[in-house]
């Protein structure tokens, strides 16, 4: 049975003015976009970070690299998963001397995100390394603050704070569900389903 949605939190014009404001955040405290890469972390992170790279070209008119990290096997969870979906890590670029901008969708414990700041290490040692999430819903277990947040969205442990992309979902908003056992983005199975979506929003097609 599926987690039932209690309240939208964001439509698809909030995300969308969240992203763009993000966008120019990112630009004002670089000053530019000469040395900065966006990094995000797949299920979810990894579209939105395709989508601040697209506004940051429109806005600087610079194309930024863009990479994706699957983070499964970094996790300090990973024993509670019999067999976790194994995503695609796809970092075409050097990390040295950058600064990394890493983009994820919702901001919880904080766990996340310093399992994809060592999956970061295993890949080359950047400069800098930021942190851009559309959500921020608090429940920190770590001392983990983002740099650029879309909106924070006060919730309680029993609820679950999603993401939905158009590419991937076939709509666009921030939700709160009560929760059914999985607090984090809503499953996408196929890794060639996800890759397509990522070049698609990439693209500029989602």
């Amino acid at each position: 049975m599926s987690a039932q949605t209690k309240t939208v939190v964001m439509d698809t014009s909030a995300v969308d003015r969240s992203l763009t404001r993000i966008a120019h955040e990112i630009l004002e405290s670089n000053n530019g976009a000469q040395n900065i890469a966006l990094v995000g972390i797949v299920t979810r992170g990894d579209l939105l970070a395709a989508t601040l790279a697209r506004r940051i070209e429109q806005i600087e008119n610079v194309s930024v690299p863009v990479g994706r990290l699957d983070i499964s096997f970094y996790r300090d969870d990973i024993e509670r998963f019999i067999a976790p979906v194994v995503h695609t890590t796809d970092i075409p670029f050097a990390l040295e001397g950058k600064t990394i901008v890493l983009v994820d969708d919702v901001l919880y414990t904080g766990r996340t995100i310093r399992a994809a700041m060592d999956a970061l290490m295993d890949y080359g040692r950047p400069s800098r390394i930021q942190l851009a999430v559309l959500v921020d819903r608090g429940h920190r277990e770590l001392p983990i603050r983002a740099d650029f947040v879309g909106k924070n969205v006060p919730s309680s442990s029993d609820e679950s704070v999603r993401f939905f992309s158009e590419a991937v979902d076939g709509h666009t908003s921030v939700e709160i569900l009560e929760t059914d056992g999985h607090v984090g983005s809503a499953p996408v199975e196929s890794t060639g389903s996800l890759t397509q979506a990522f070049n698609k929003v990439l693209g500029g097609d989602e």
